[in-house]
């Protein structure tokens, strides 16, 4: 297939380079300056050439076009979005005049960023797709070369509109990514492990930032048991609101365990501290003001707050995280999160219509085998 990956970072190189070794036509975008500027300047000098090293061994691929030109867009069956979500309302506002009907646009993750695109994108019959996480987890090394330390056995994802579920099945099999299905891009968006984990490691541990400017294992030291008790109060509340929202609850060991083992007797919990303790996990967050904060926290956690006070959920925990959060970086991250506001509550109103529809529908087929 013809497929666009937006975004040249760890992930989207890696995601383009596995799908050129499955075959596929790729064109790799950069959409901004902000970071990863030499590895994407190398790939435009040695012909899209990556060197992919997973378990010590070294695969060569070869992404047939790397640009900054948007226009590829429109050639292409599938477009991958894998930049930070804080960016996704702009990039959709940037690449609407590009997209056309048919297409499957496929936001990894999303944090519920199918409003966005309803909202700027309604007159294009699009199929919107949001991944839980990220395929694999990849650190660029160098230039033109990706250390890939672990990737999912399964891959959870959401469609919107739900109906196009089989059908994009047939399309999506095709990336080479052992995908499953949900009920709903909901699931998909608050079953994102980051708006977990990431938010409470790297909160819990600003003074071990700080101090060793990042030399050190977030996944490695963080989760001790008091740390583990406010991870599963502020998981509890994400499954209040999932609740309210009509979704099944699942708790976020479940989600990582259902992602990262094919064995379904372990127990969950053991399972995210063999996950977490791995030998090729990255350090960091090297910083205090990065992604797992500054993406995280606006784009997750205030996601969180803004349906538990539209659905009158209580959550306590979330919002004294983004509060410690605010104040540690000086700003105000609601003024930068994702509320049911500038989601669009009309939108998120669509997207929760669906949902019930489709539950109707699939409630009376399985009457109908009965």
């Amino acid at each position: 297939m013809n497929i666009s990956v937006l975004g040249a970072g760890n992930g989207g190189t890696a995601v383009a380079a596995e799908l050129s070794l499955q075959g596929h036509e790729v064109t790799l975008i950069k959409t901004s300056n902000a970071m990863h500027d030499q590895n994407f300047n190398f790939l435009l000098e040695h012909s899209g050439v990556v060197n992919l090293i997973e378990k010590e061994k070294t695969v060569t691929a070869r992404i047939k076009h790397i640009t900054r030109d948007l226009s590829h867009l429109s050639e292409s069956e599938v477009v991958i979005v894998y930049i930070q979500t804080n960016y996704h309302e702009d990039l959709i506002k940037r690449i609407k005049r590009y997209l056309r009907d048919g297409q499957i646009l496929l936001l990894n993750p999303g944090y519920l960023s199918t409003a966005y695109v309803l909202k700027h994108c309604s007159d294009i019959d699009l199929t919107i797709c949001e991944a839980q996480s990220s395929f694999l987890d990849c650190r660029i090394s160098e230039p033109g070369t990706i250390r890939i330390g672990f990737r999912n056995v399964r891959n959870p994802l959401g469609i919107y509109p739900v109906s196009r579920i089989k059908e994009s099945q047939e399309i999506l099999n095709k990336l080479g990514f052992p995908f499953v299905y949900l009920p709903s891009v909901i699931e998909a968006a608050l079953h994102n492990p980051n708006l977990i984990v990431h938010t409470i490691g790297a909160i819990m541990s600003i003074p071990r930032i700080e101090k060793t400017k990042g030399d050190y294992c977030m996944y490695h030291e963080v989760f001790t048991p008091s740390v583990w008790r406010i991870l599963e109060v502020l998981d509890s509340e994400k499954m209040d609101v999932m609740d309210k929202l009509g979704c099944k609850r699942v708790s976020y060991v479940e989600a990582c365990k259902y992602r990262n083992t094919l064995d379904d007797s372990r127990d969950a919990k053991e399972v995210f501290f063999w996950y977490a303790n791995m030998p090729t996990r990255a350090k960091g967050p090297v910083a205090v003001d990065s992604r797992y904060i500054s993406e995280d926290v606006p784009q997750g956690l205030v996601l969180l707050e803004t349906l538990g006070l539209k659905l009158n959920v209580e959550t306590p925990i979330c919002t004294a995280l983004i509060n410690i959060a605010s104040a540690s970086l000086g700003r105000n991250l609601r003024l930068e999160g994702r509320t049911v506001e500038r989601l669009g509550e009309d939108m998120l109103e669509r997207i929760l219509q669906d949902k019930e529809e489709c539950s109707e529908l699939e409630f009376k087929e399985n009457m109908l085998r009965l």
